[in-house]
């Protein structure tokens, strides 16, 4: 049986961090970071197992609102996501403070700053963030 699931996608330049929600689209969890081309296989594998009802990809906004090298890079992933998932929609969800949240939420967990410094987990656990805020979001409105 395909559980239904929410993924959140954190688009770095090198790695992309990647959550994905329970089935009943409650709680986030981290899945991992991946490289720019294992990414999408990553993403054919959990479609594969489950049905994706929405991408939610973080949408790098600058400080003052203003769009930067990022947002081109996230728009160009998008536009892929959309030709090889062309059924599945995309929410952009600002990502101001994800990464600062995530190494905070690190430091909080007791986890030591040798593993901290992995950037793969700050990426997963960004990742992790913005779907919990998507998910708390859907469940006040």
């Amino acid at each position: 049986m395909k559980h239904n699931r929410i993924l959140a996608l954190d688009v770095g330049t090198k790695r992309t961090g990647l959550a994905q929600s329970d089935p009943m689209n409650i709680i986030a969890s981290p899945i991992g970071a991946f490289g720019q081309n294992e990414i999408f296989d990553k993403l054919h594998e959990i479609a594969r197992n489950n049905t994706i009802t929405t991408f939610v990809v973080g949408w790098p906004i600058g400080q003052n609102g203003q769009l930067g090298a990022s947002t081109r890079m996230v728009t160009q992933f998008v536009n892929r996501l959309r030709k090889l998932f062309p059924d599945i929609p995309v929410e952009l969800m600002d990502e101001r403070f994800t990464s600062i949240m995530a190494k905070q939420q690190l430091i909080d967990s007791g986890i030591k700053k040798k593993k901290r410094q992995q950037k793969g987990l700050v990426d997963a656990t960004a990742a992790c963030i913005l779907l919990q805020e998507f998910l708390d979001q859907k469940t006040n409105t």
